[in-house]
């Protein structure tokens, strides 16, 4: 397909849709409009905007009075900054060995931010209490970084969702041995749309203390925040307000990032997104798993399928439909539905798939 808009053509077919990433969605119109109406005129820059202003209180409405958001460019550097706000230089997070800051970040946790993970292996890529045991030792001892963070991921990476009462044990349990609890929510509007829950209900209600808000994979455009939904976490005596701009992560035109978040919060944007997303991938997860020859395996809880079939019929399948490996050794890959996935899409995927195990 081919289009001009004054003057100016797309480089790249505006009808190809594929199932690597959320990433690779385009910004929703919605959140493309609010940019166009926030572009009007001079606004104040590095965060005294009107955009800001308004975001404080939808955070506030859907986390709970005194949340606070500080909006970023991306998911790594508010995970970076979170964690960064949260411990000392001696300081150690827990997480999943597969958790996004330990497998996808390219460090930047540990060398922008300065401290240790501390990863536990995990079928589902959910934490427990236990599993926290594992790593969550060695307090006082001046040989071991000091773990004070256990760092969760809502969806997680594989898919797969906490229950309220699993985030409220884990919080519960990290909290008796003096530890902090993140929540990683690049894919939090697809959790909330999935458990029929409201953000707070699985953040703030159930004792998380800093949430990594996420937007670009749910329709935005390198929009994302960093939300401290404990009261008890300061700007001050935590650093965020010199951390992130520290990290270069401060938005001159932060109105621009805050309108997006605005476009996708400040209404049902995110839910009615993310609960598409959500509706394809069981579309999909239902078409493969009617075929011989392909083993979903992880369940289906959010907006992606992870199964394992032939590297060869991978290979061509990836030839009309671009996705990733996830584990190169077992054959497992990883599909992604996004907001502008269609069942179309889904249904040409599985014909394709279908042909290709039938050759």
């Amino acid at each position: 397909m081919s289009t001009t808009t004054r003057g100016v053509a797309p480089l790249h077919d505006l009808d190809r849709r594929g199932f690597a990433s959320d990433n690779y969605a385009g910004a929703h119109p919605e959140v493309l409009e609010a940019l166009a109406v926030a572009n009007g005129g001079h606004e104040i820059a590095y965060g005294e905007d009107h955009y800001t202003a308004r975001l404080q209180e939808v955070v506030a409405g859907h986390f709970g009075e005194g949340a606070t958001a500080w909006p970023v460019f991306n998911g790594t550097g508010a995970n970076v900054l979170a964690l960064q706000a949260l411990l000392p230089r001696w300081g150690a997070v827990v997480c999943a060995e597969t958790a996004h800051i330990n497998t996808d970040e390219n460090a930047a946790p540990e060398r922008v931010a300065g401290l240790k993970l501390l990863t536990v292996p995990t079928p589902d890529g959910k934490l427990t209490p236990e599993l926290v045991d594992r790593q969550a030792w060695g307090w006082g001892d001046e040989h071991r970084a000091q773990p004070l963070v256990v760092s969760i991921t809502q969806s997680t990476e594989l898919g797969t969702l906490y229950t309220v009462d699993e985030i409220r044990s884990l919080t519960e349990h990290a909290h008796s041995r003096g530890m902090r609890v993140h929540l990683d929510g690049a894919r939090i509007a697809n959790a909330a749309a999935s458990l029929g829950d409201s953000l707070a209900a699985f953040t703030t209600d159930a004792g998380v203390d800093l949430v990594s808000l996420g937007g670009t994979k749910n329709g935005a455009l390198a929009a994302e925040a960093v939300v401290v939904v404990n009261p008890d976490i300061t700007a001050d005596e935590h650093g965020l307000v010199f951390l992130r701009k520290l990290n270069m992560q401060l938005a001159s035109k932060m109105r621009f990032v805050s309108a997006q978040l605005l476009a996708l919060y400040d209404g049902d944007l995110w839910l009615r997104s993310a609960s598409h997303a959500n509706e394809m991938a069981q579309r999909l997860a239902a078409g493969v798993n009617a075929l011989d020859g392909v083993t979903v395996t992880q369940a289906v809880q959010a907006n992606a399928v992870f199964a394992v079939l032939d590297r060869g019929v991978a290979d061509r399948l990836r030839e009309a439909f671009r996705f990733y490996d996830w584990n190169p050794a077992t054959g497992e890959v990883r599909w992604m539905c996004s907001w502008d996935t269609t069942a179309s899409d889904v249904d040409a995927f599985v014909r394709e798939l279908t042909r290709l195990l039938r050759a």
